[in-house]
């Protein structure tokens, strides 16, 4: 039979971060070529149950991320329950909200504890760029339909399908970009873009970059990973660790990379994040379960925000009006945090969220404040390096900072992190976590 849950419907619970682990991550087209994006999210789930030895009749629900969604099994969260062989009772639900994706994963699971909708969830997310679908344009589909269906049977009919495949140039699939549809503008162009406005110049991206590797290095060395890095085997052997951190790089290397969206422009491959493939995954349980059942939680939510901006204006400025939001709803400053966390989709793009930040003017005009949100104390900025280095799996991210930021504050004895993410659509997040004694 399975267990018995009082009703707790509308009564308030307090959500917490009991544990994070994450697979490591890896460059697209690399060691995890031949794992789908279900695979890696089996293989973090089920490296958090082991981690956990949580009972399986305990779980309520799993909510997964994905920006890459598998054609044949887009709900992902349900997938990676039947694989596991959990209890039919866990049930599943797949969000995107392209790279914030994570995030709203975990979100989703603090706010259906808190309303008293479940008790035990696993979040998180998971992609893979590597095993990204290759759609066939549209006039080929139409074409090919009658096929399809089976509705062509005589040669006429096959005759009439290759006359309306001409010419083929226009049937051939094409290199999927991750452009925006209301602008056609890909994010690098997009954070070119910023880069100019904000008058952001290259040296001080490729120096943001160099600082991401190198933190991320000596995270790497010093086994501040340990906690949340499960390795994963594959068929040419075992990852161990994140494959794309280079703790030897410097600003004079990564000067001498091109610029890739533009002639004259600054954004290279060296400061902006690169194709990944990985999973990441958080057991977030109300606050008297976890006690119940012999866990120590390390975090919980303060408060969370999500804003929409213009995409033709700053496509990727959003956490400078999502941070301060999530910051205003904790009831804190920018300086009350102990640790800031940014997801760095290109270093142009962060270096552009801290001018604003620091900027009156922005305040001004967009928060409609008269002093500036403040500037960042570096001491206390992406400690561990972020996404330039790390990489970012589009839905893994989020739950990715959440796990690293949850451990953080728990190994270091500091009070509050604060997370911002910018993503695809005009997009922005921000979340305040909390330690949990």
């Amino acid at each position: 039979m399975g267990k018995k849950k009082k009703n707790g419907w509308g009564k308030k619970h307090r959500a917490v971060i009991v544990t994070g682990v994450r697979t490591p991550f890896v460059k697209a087209f690399g060691r995890f070529l031949d794992l789908d994006t279900i695979d890696l999210a089996d293989i973090a789930v089920r490296a958090l149950l082991e981690r956990t030895d949580l009972p399986h009749d305990e779980i309520d629900n799993i909510i997964w991320g994905g920006v890459i969604l598998p054609s044949a099994a887009p709900n992902i969260a349900r997938e990676v329950a039947l694989d596991l062989r959990l209890p039919p009772s866990v049930e599943g639900m797949t969000c995107t909200r392209a790279c914030a994706t994570g995030l709203q994963a975990v979100t989703l699971a603090a706010a259906a504890i808190e309303r008293g909708e479940a008790d035990v969830v696993i979040a998180g997310g998971s992609d893979s760029t590597s095993n990204t679908p290759i759609n066939l344009p549209q006039k080929a589909v139409h074409a090919l339909a009658p096929l399809a269906f089976g509705k062509a049977s005589t040669a006429a009919d096959y005759l009439g399908v290759l006359a309306q495949m001409m010419p083929i140039t226009e049937i051939l699939p094409r290199m999927p970009k991750i452009a925006e549809r209301t602008t056609g503008e890909v994010m690098g162009e997009s954070a070119e873009s910023m880069a100019r406005r904000n008058e952001i110049s290259r040296e001080a991206q490729d120096r943001f970059a160099e600082r991401s590797h190198h933190r991320a290095a000596e995270a790497i060395a010093s086994g501040r990973f340990d906690d949340e890095v499960v390795p994963v085997e594959t068929p040419d052997g075992w990852v161990h660790t994140d494959n794309i951190v280079r703790g030897d790089t410097s600003v004079e290397k990564l000067s001498k990379l091109r610029p890739v969206f533009a002639k004259d422009g600054t954004v290279t491959a060296g400061n902006a994040s690169p194709l990944t493939d990985g999973a990441a995954a958080v057991l977030v349980m109300s606050e008297e379960k976890a006690r119940a059942l012999g866990y120590k939680p390390l975090a919980a939510f303060r408060s969370w925000a999500y804003v929409g901006v213009d995409p033709t204006d700053q496509l990727l400025i959003g956490p400078a009006l999502a941070m301060p939001k999530a910051l205003d709803r904790a009831g804190m400053a920018l300086k009350d945090a102990s640790l800031v966390d940014m997801h760095e989709a290109f270093a142009a793009q962060v270096l552009s969220v801290t001018k604003a930040l620091a900027s009156k003017g922005f305040a001004e005009v967009r928060l409609g404040r008269s002093r500036a949100v403040g500037e960042i104390d570096e001491d206390k900025f992406n400690v561990h390096g972020g996404s330039l280095s790390i990489g970012h799996p589009f839905g893994a991210t989020g739950a990715r900072m959440v796990t690293t930021m949850a451990n953080e504050l728990a190994r270091t004895g500091k009070e509050t992190a604060l997370l911002g993410i910018c993503a695809a659509g005009g997009l922005g997040a921000g979340a305040v976590l909390e330690a949990v004694r």
